[in-house]
């Protein structure tokens, strides 16, 4: 995840923008956009499986697994990774 690639017409995919492009699309997702958001939420979940009590989203990883979040509708892991996020972006943005 970070740096991006060229897809399909777009400069630069980044990750926050192929989210962008996926949500904002009313004709459906372009499938260049879908299988860049599928290679990069395939990393995410490996990252997490090999870390399953401590991994901690990134913000951007957050939006992408919020994206799909549907694909894992009562998973324990999934649920910890989530609540986790929300205690460290809380106490990370405490005033």
């Amino acid at each position: 995840m970070g740096n991006g690639e060229t897809v399909n017409g777009h400069d630069i995919l980044t990750l926050q923008k192929a989210l962008d492009l996926a949500r904002e699309s009313e004709s459906g997702v372009d499938p260049a956009v879908s299988a860049f958001l599928q290679r990069e939420l395939a990393s995410l979940w490996s990252r997490l499986v090999a870390r399953p009590d401590d991994y901690v989203f990134t913000r951007d990883e957050f939006g992408l697994f919020n994206y799909f979040r549907s694909q894992w509708p009562d998973n324990d892991l999934a649920g910890k990774a989530i609540q986790r996020f929300w205690n460290h972006y809380r106490l990370n943005n405490a005033s």
